[in-house]
């Protein structure tokens, strides 16, 4: 008998894991006809199939993709809502808050600032600044050089990502947010730790040193002359079309905000725009005049490669892009950006003249944009980028949440089958006999431990702000949750039963 449930059991769990795997893996195989070598029409045909089927999987409002082949735009789009509330379409043209791409454009402005000889990106940061005073003693504050900075090893916190203000409310200047931000928590050069405050710095540092704002200064000296015509750092009711809506995890729609500073997540632009900025950094394909070949290379070279979490997706971290070695052995560069309701992400791999950019106003975009990035890559005939693990990571967590449903389940029929030999008074077993603390008792206390903890994690995790799990796994995370919660809720219950 208890090796028929045991093989009952174990089909169960096989059945729903083989299941739930399935299921969330199949629909990111690319379709079979189009393949390496594609035309982009052919590709971008695919993609108006499958973009649609991947929003509706995941949620999401609106997305504006754009595809680089040959160092030239081969393609844009727009997809779904700018406003779902009031039916607006998202468009080719719309604007979008492109978060922390705005560090890869922002490090393109030092580094010209640099090859103009007003700076020097191995000194000390602090030797540009004259009008603003690091908090506190300054060290090691003063310290951390340029390069630094823009590598993020200069020891600086990650900074305030919750604090948005609305467009009609008065927003603390820029001095005045560095001030409460930007305290080093440790020294330079003792590691990489990404933070929004080393690039808060630097927007300071461009406007001393040039004596013009910083959006002014990245207009006149970066975004014109890359040929990105719709970018701006500065947001205004005569945006046209007007800027979309950004939507949250749960989908409560976020209406126009805006950051008390620019360079770290400000920039607003069209996937066009980005598309000519990665554009800009392909040397054998451009003809830009911001930067020399030897400048982008600069940027591109590895400055830290133990990444914490982020290793997980890319090799290294250079001035402003994240760089990886594909196993196909070309070089990759990107940047990514999320904000309260935004997700944003662009791959180029400059050698091949290559390169998507994909940009939604949803938060729950991340397995969204690695299953477009797996699609692309195929394509190109390049091996998968990191990015694509967020797409593993999912499989392993629907397969997580089928091993939980098939144990809960049988849990549950032996619970049931319990309570119906406690309630016929068949057997010799009790109903709900209180814990004890010695003799069989104390292996009662073991799920009943078990399901208390499950629970209070449970509710520590909805009470966060931000969760990572549920910022890279939306939809999967729902049902590990869940399940997660009837499962320790039928452990409670069934720790109260035993048999005498």
């Amino acid at each position: 008998m208890n090796v028929l449930k045991l093989g009952i059991a174990a089909g169960m769990l096989f059945t729903a894991v083989a299941f739930f795997l399935t299921a969330a893996y199949v629909p990111y195989f690319p379709d079979r006809s189009v393949s390496r070598g594609a035309s982009v029409c052919a590709y971008t045909a695919y993609l108006d199939r499958h973009v649609p089927e991947l929003m509706k999987r995941y949620d999401i409002p609106g997305a504006t993709l754009a595809i680089v082949k040959d160092g030239k735009l081969a393609w844009t789009k727009g997809y779904g809502y700018a406003d779902r509330e009031e039916g607006r379409r998202l468009t080719a043209d719309t604007p979008m808050r492109v978060q922390s791409i705005s560090k890869s454009v922002t490090a393109w402005g030092i580094m010209a600032l640099a090859e103009a000889g007003k700076i020097d990106l191995d000194a000390p940061a602090g030797n540009y600044i004259k009008h603003w005073e690091f908090p506190g003693s300054g060290e090691p504050a003063n310290q951390a050089t340029v390069e630094q900075l823009m590598s993020h090893t200069a020891g600086m916190p990650l900074g305030d990502v919750f604090t948005i203000y609305s467009p009609k409310e008065p927003i603390p200047s820029l001095k005045e947010s560095l001030t409460n931000s930007a305290i080093p928590f440790r020294k330079p050069r003792e590691g990489f730790f990404y933070s929004n405050v080393g690039y808060n710095i630097l927007e300071l540092l461009a406007e001393e040193v040039t004596g013009r704002d910083f959006a002014e200064y990245m207009d006149g000296e970066v975004l014109k002359p890359l040929g990105m015509k719709g970018a701006t750092f500065v947001w205004s009711k005569s945006v046209t079309p007007p800027l979309p809506k950004g939507y949250r995890l749960d989908g409560s729609p976020v209406p126009v905000y805006l950051y008390p500073e620019k360079a770290s997540g400000g920039l607003l632009a069209t996937a066009e725009d980005i598309a000519a900025f990665a554009i800009a950094g392909m040397p054998d394909f451009s003809q830009q005049g911001v930067l020399s070949r030897s400048g982008v290379e600069r940027l591109y070279k590895a400055r830290a490669e133990k990444l914490g979490i982020y290793s997980l997706v890319f090799d290294s971290y250079g001035l402003g892009f994240y760089t990886e070695r594909l196993s196909s052995g070309e070089r990759a560069v990107s940047h990514g950006g999320q904000g309260t309701g935004w997700m944003s992400h662009f791959h180029a791999v400059p050698e091949t003249g290559d390169a998507i950019v994909i940009l939604t106003n949803s938060q729950r975009s991340w397995p969204f944009i690695a299953g477009l990035l797996n699609g692309w890559s195929r394509w190109c005939g390049f091996s998968p980028p990191g990015m694509t693990r967020i797409l593993l990571g999912e499989c392993v967590l629907w397969a997580l949440v089928g091993l939980i449903m098939s144990v809960t389940l049988v849990l549950t029929v032996t619970l049931i089958r319990t309570v119906r030999i406690a309630a016929g008074g068949v057997g010799d077993r009790r109903l709900l006999t209180p814990l004890r603390f010695g003799g069989a008792g104390r292996l009662r206390l073991v799920p009943f431990g078990v399901s208390l903890f499950i629970l209070g994690g449970l509710f520590w995790c909805v009470s966060q702000k931000y969760l990572f799990l549920t910022a890279v796994f939306p939809a999967v995370s729902v049902w590990l949750g869940a399940w997660a919660g009837i499962f320790a809720a039928v452990l409670l219950i069934s720790s109260f039963y035993r048999e005498k």
